[in-house]
C-alpha cells in the first residue's frame, strides 16, 4: 500500500525534525523496561527486549540509559506500565489503532479520547478497526545499506513477505511469529537495521482530500505527543498531487 507507506515516511521526517530528544529516549526506555520485566533481563534469552534494545540504539540512545532502563525492571523499581490498545476513527473516516504504556489507564483514555474529539474523529471499543490491519512484522533499512535488488535478495533469503523500496530506505514486512527470525538473518547479510517491530499494517486505505490529510497528520501528531503514547498507524491515503503538497510542507 504505497500510500500509507509514503505517509510513514513523511511523518517519520517530520518526527526527526521536531521531536524532543528526551520525550523519545523516553518511550524507549519505557519499552526497555517493560520488556525486561515481561522476561529475562537478558536480551539474549528475550526476542522482546533484544528488539527494544536495538530500536533504542538505532536512535542513538546512550548506553547508560539503556542499561539504566533494564535495571530498573530487574530490581523492580519503577512504575508498573500496562499495555493498551485504542482504536476509533480519525477525520474522513479514517482508521486509527494507537498503543499505548500507561500507569494510569484513566489518565491515557481520557487524553486519547480527547485528541480524537477535537480532531473532528471519535474513539470506539477494541476492536472497532483491527480488524483493517494486518499485525505483522516491519524490519526497515537506511537506502545507503544498497540497492533495491540487493535488499530483495536478502529479504527472500530470510523468508520476508514483502519489501517496499523508495529513495528513504527499505521496509521489509514480514510475518508478525516470525519477525524475530527474519531480523536476526537479515542482520546477518544487510548489517544492523534501522528499526526492528510489530506493527499494525493496513489492509486497504482511505482516500481523503489535502484538508483531511492535514487533520489526519495532526491528530497522529497530537497522539505521539503524548508521553504514554508509543506508537500511532493510520489506513489514509492521499493522490500524487496532495502527497506532493504534503511532502514539501
Amino acid at each position: 500500500m504505497a500510500g500509507h507507506s509514503q505517509f510513514k515516511n513523511i511523518m517519520h521526517r517530520k518526527g526527526r525534525q521536531d521531536a524532543v530528544r528526551s520525550k523519545l529516549f523516553s518511550k524507549l526506555a519505557r519499552e526497555i523496561t517493560v520488556a525486561a520485566k515481561a522476561g529475562m533481563p537478558d536480551p539474549d534469552m528475550n526476542p522482546r527486549l533484544r528488539l527494544a534494545i536495538n530500536n533504542a540504539k538505532a536512535q542513538s540512545m546512550p548506553k547508560d540509559n539503556i542499561e539504566r532502563a533494564i535495571k530498573k525492571a530487574a530490581g523492580g523499581e519503577g512504575e508498573n506500565y500496562d499495555e493498551v490498545r485504542y482504536e476509533g476513527y480519525g477525520p474522513g473516516g479514517v482508521a486509527v489503532i494507537v498503543e499505548a504504556l500507561t500507569d494510569n489507564r484513566n489518565r491515557t483514555a481520557s487524553n486519547v479520547r480527547s485528541y480524537f474529539t477535537k480532531s473532528g474523529g471519535a474513539l470506539g471499543e477494541t476492536g472497532s478497526v483491527a480488524f483493517m490491519f494486518d499485525r505483522v512484522g516491519e524490519v526497515v533499512y537506511p537506502a545507503s545499506v544498497g540497492d533495491a535488488d540487493k535488499v530483495m535478495e536478502a529479504a527472500i533469503e530470510a523468508g520476508a513477505d514483502d519489501v517496499v523500496s523508495d529513495e528513504n530506505g527499505h521496509t521489509i514486512i514480514t510475518a508478525f511469529e516470525d519477525l524475530n527470525e527474519v531480523s536476526t538473518a537479515l542482520e546477518a547479510s544487510l548489517g544492523e537495521a534501522e528499526s526492528v517491530r510489530a506493527i499494525w499494517r493496513p489492509q486497504t486505505g482511505t482516500p481523503v482530500d489535502e484538508e483531511k490529510a492535514q487533520s489526519v497528520l495532526r491528530l497522529i501528531g497530537n497522539l505521539d505527543d503524548d508521553d504514554d503514547v508509543q506508537n500511532v498507524y493510520a489506513n489514509f491515503e492521499v493522490d500524487d498531487a496532495v502527497m506532493a503538497k504534503l511532502s514539501a510542507a
